[in-house]
């Protein structure tokens, strides 16, 4: 068995300069190829389920098959729900024996999202599981703008709260089609001078490569979520398949087909966050 929660994975990374990949999943097929290409690369790995991967298909299949994949997994798998926004979401999570948990109060005023957070942390804590937060507003490409992270906020936020990692704001921006988000390395400095919490990226996709490994090397930020960049290469390869094979109607033949280009991407992701 290799389940492991955020913090089992996070704080090494943190100790050691380096940082792991939550990979965001729609289904069993990209989820199987993440943890291939996590076990490839010999590293741990995030299976993440978000709002969308929830709304369609049932939290109890979700739990039910990161279990699978990380009891048979030779690396560490964290089972992690992303963007929880109540008290709800996270406590059907834990109770489905999820490892880590994230609550989104980032829209909540200051004191509410420390109070809801410190909630869910302490009901995480007593189940054995992590829990993740955020303060400030990561904003969505065509969609609500950002706010950015105030550090004397961040520090507030993670003395207050106990949270195992800290999703922040300082430039990127999540459903990014293009590698152009600059980050605010200034904002950055006086959250981590401010805090010694893993910090997290959301919207990761939206950050160069070449961005994404200084700051897993040089900063506290030590889990970038990575979603939109390998939905595109999980589009691209069945889209190829599709072209390559007209005759083919079998849905578990063209998936199969999908899996390897989808692993060597996830594979790229893992190795640019790596010491």
């Amino acid at each position: 068995m290799t389940r492991a929660t955020l913090a089992e994975v996070l704080q090494p990374a943190l100790r050691d300069g380096y940082a792991v990949a939550g990979l965001v999943c729609l289904g069993w097929e990209d989820a199987r190829a993440y943890v291939a290409a996590a076990e490839a690369e010999d590293a741990p790995v995030i299976l993440q389920a978000g709002p969308g991967a929830r709304a369609h298909m049932p939290l109890p299949v979700w739990a039910a098959m990161f279990h699978a994949l990380a009891d048979g997994a030779s690396v560490p798998v964290v089972s992690h729900l992303d963007h929880g926004t109540s008290v709800q979401d996270c406590a059907e999570a834990i109770a489905l024996g999820f490892t880590s948990v994230m609550f989104d109060g980032s829209r909540l005023p200051l004191e509410e999202n420390i109070a809801q957070t410190r909630a869910i942390v302490e009901m995480a804590h007593k189940a054995s599981v992590s829990c993740e937060g955020e303060i400030g507003f990561v904003g969505y490409a065509e969609g609500a703008s950002s706010e950015g992270t105030d550090p004397d906020e961040a520090a507030r936020f993670a003395a207050e709260t106990g949270v195992d990692a800290m999703a922040v704001s300082i430039g990127n921006v999540h459903l990014q089609t293009d590698q152009s988000a600059e980050i605010d390395r200034d904002r950055l400095a006086r959250i981590e001078a401010k805090t010694h919490v893993p910090l997290v990226i959301h919207g990761g996709s939206g950050l160069p490569h070449t961005l994404r490994s200084d700051l897993a090397r040089k900063s506290k930020i030590c889990k970038f979520n990575i979603g939109t960049e390998l939905r595109m290469s999980f589009g691209a390869a069945l889209r190829q398949t599709l072209q390559d094979h007209p005759e083919t109607f079998d849905r578990i033949s063209i998936l199969k087909e999908v899996e390897a280009p989808l692993t060597e991407r996830a594979r790229h992701v893992i190795r640019s966050l790596r010491p």
